[in-house]
Formats: structure tokens, sequence, C-alpha cells
């Protein structure tokens, strides 16, 4: 009996220390599963922070390539009126206005006005070599360019076909328009007081003035090359004039053809 109860209680040992094995052994591979997880997850944490650490400096370096820039941009840059100014213009105006009348450069009280008295010139220069002072005439309104021409150097008197005088200014005229794709030019026909004459090919000023503003218009398009989208055609027929209308001087004053153009100052200087 005592052999029995010897042998049951060592099979009994022997079966629990089987069982703790296998349960030691589970454990231990878990163990080393949660350990090289760990390490995995710990290589992959540093990889992370590495690549976030490369991006934070990335981001500190261009916000100080922007940071610079604007203040490059700032101390480039200056308003002139509605304008912004470049200090390459402001470099070209001063070239441009060293070569200005100086009766005309002493009435210039402030920036914008250099500006403008600048563009005048440029465009005056740049399109009227030829002609005298008083065929054409230059307006500048807060860097809106107007142009005004005397119809004898367009037209025959009552005529709204264009001479071929002309060729030399419309030239140089669409050659300012080319510059600046995105520029928009209105031409205004204006014509004096007098009364058309009966049987005449126009019926009164009003088609006379929009009949030279087409007229110039086609003429810049089809042979010039101005791109007629930009171009807006308008008569004012008798009803804007400069002069009154009881001598000839007077009425050849208001015979004229006005070119309103807004240019992009920088491009404009470049160009001209």
């Amino acid at each position: 009996m005592k052999k029995v109860f010897l042998l049951a209680l060592a099979t009994a040992f022997v079966f629990t220390a089987c069982v703790s094995k296998k349960k030691y052994l589970a454990l231990e591979s878990d163990l080393q599963n949660t350990r090289s997880e760990l390490q995995k997850t710990t290589v992959e944490k540093e990889e992370l922070e590495a690549k976030f650490a490369k991006i934070e400096a990335r981001v500190v370096e261009y916000n100080a390539k922007i940071n610079s820039l604007r203040e490059t941009n700032d101390a480039q840059l200056q308003q002139v009126g509605n304008t912004v100014v470049s200090n390459k213009l402001k470099e070209n105006m001063r070239n441009t206005l060293g070569k200005v009348d100086p009766n005309e450069l002493a009435k210039a009280q402030t920036l914008e006005d250099s500006v403008n008295l600048a563009v005048s010139y440029n465009i005056k220069q740049s399109i009227s070599s030829n002609t005298d002072d008083e065929d054409v005439q230059i307006d500048i309104d807060k860097t809106v360019v107007m142009i005004t021409i005397s119809d004898k150097l367009l037209f025959k008197s009552g005529s709204y076909r264009v001479s071929d005088k002309a060729d030399g200014l419309l030239q140089k005229l669409a050659d300012v328009i080319n510059s600046e794709p995105s520029m928009e030019v209105m031409v205004e026909g204006h014509t004096d007081a007098q009364t058309v004459k009966p049987g005449s090919y126009v019926k009164d000023n009003w088609d006379l003035s929009v009949e030279r503003s087409t007229a110039i218009i086609r003429t810049l398009q089809e042979k010039f090359g101005v791109n007629p989208s930009q171009l807006i055609a308008a008569g004012r027929g008798s009803f804007h004039p400069i002069a009154g209308n009881e001598t000839d001087e007077d009425r050849a004053k208001n015979r004229r053809t006005r070119i309103v153009i807004i240019p992009d100052l920088d491009k404009f200087f470049s160009m001209l």
C-alpha cells in the first residue's frame, strides 16, 4: 500500500512539473516577442523623431526665407498714390527726369507728380519724336495715360479714312500697346461743333467721331498687329470740347483722337 502511494505521489509531481515548464516556455516566448516588438517600435519612434526634426528644420528655414523676402520686398517697393513702384522703376525715373525740362520738373511737388512727369516724357519721346508738341499731348491722372492726337496727323478734314502719314505714329503707339497684353486701350473720337454738310457720307458728328475711332482701331489691329480684345471704340461727338468753336484754331483743337491706356509702369519703362 505504501508503495502504491509513493508511486501516485511521484506521478503527480512529474505531471505538475511538466505543466509548469510549458507555461514557462510560453511566457518566455511571449516575453521575447514583446521585447522584439518593443525594439521595433523604438526604432520606428527614433526614425519618426529624426524625420520630424528634419521637417521642423525645413519649416524654420522656409520661414526665414519668407521673412527675408518680405523685408527685401518691403524695401524695394513704395506706394505712390494708388500705385506701388519698385526701386528699379525709381532708378529709371531718375534717369528720365534728368532729361526733362527743368521748368516742368519744378512743377512736380510729390513722388506721384514725378512718376506722371516721367511717364509723360517717355511716351511722348516714344510716339511723337517727329511731330510738333501741339499735335500730341500727354496727360497722366493716377498713372492713367491719356494721349491726345490732333486730327490733322490722322485724317483729312471731314474724313474718317486714316492718312498714310499717320503710320509712323500708329506703329509706335502699337508698340506701346503690344508691350503689355493685359493693357486695355480706349480710342475716343472727338469732333468740332460744326454741322456736317448735307449729303455727306456721315450723318452727323456722332457718326463721324465713332467712324474715326473705329478706323484707328482697325488700323491698329489689321496693320500693326494689336490684339483687338485690348481695344475699346468710343465716339464723343462734339460734346467734350477742350476749346471754343468760334475760331478755326479752336475748332482744330476740338477735332482730336484721345487714346486712354492704363500701363504697368515697370514694363512700360522697360519697353520705352
